[in-house]
């Protein structure tokens, strides 16, 4: 029963330890129709953002009808002017998955014409690396776009050296 009762120990922290490292695909606002004009301010997709989290490998998805709409990703500029004629990249497909390949903030807005200023646009912050998962957002208010991201101070370093030394521990007293 104690060896039962180890091996079951280290397949529940081997299995935590891969939900803080692996990468997710996100589906953009939690639902397939979240890509549209907002009715109000609470039901913005940056409301939405400042309650997640977005590391390093994860794809964001989103699910449209591209007969009608398109994503653009854009300068930070281009986000608070809503400027759909320079983008970075363009998506047509209506179904968008694009990859969060580095830390720091990414910018959407909708390539349909008003859309934008009627507030369909999106802004995320990737967690750099040595950020770890707190439970607190980074991304800032769509009104704090000009200042800043702030992120965790805490180092997943830490977490993770102290996973190793608990799996070894556990590992060894198997054997």
């Amino acid at each position: 029963m104690d060896i039962f009762s180890r091996r079951l120990t280290s397949s529940f922290l081997f299995f935590l330890f891969l939900s803080f490292t692996e990468a997710k695909e996100i589906l953009v606002g939690g639902k397939t129709d979240a890509w549209k004009i907002p009715s109000s301010e609470s039901d913005s997709l940056n409301r939405w953002a400042e309650k997640s989290r977005f590391r390093i490998g994860d794809s964001l998805v989103w699910k449209y009808d591209a007969g009608k709409d398109s994503v653009l990703q854009v300068t930070k500029e281009a986000y608070a002017s809503c400027n759909t004629s320079n983008s970075i990249a363009e998506y047509k497909d209506g179904n968008t998955k694009v990859k969060l390949d580095r830390s720091g903030p990414f910018y959407f807005i909708s390539g349909a014409k008003g859309h934008c200023e009627q507030g369909q646009k999106l802004h995320v912050v990737v967690l750099s690396q040595k950020h770890r998962y707190t439970g607190i957002s980074p991304a800032p208010s769509p009104a704090e776009i000009e200042g800043p991201a702030i992120a965790p101070t805490s180092s997943a370093a830490g977490l993770k050296a102290g996973f190793l030394v608990t799996l070894g521990v556990v590992v060894l007293g198997l054997f």
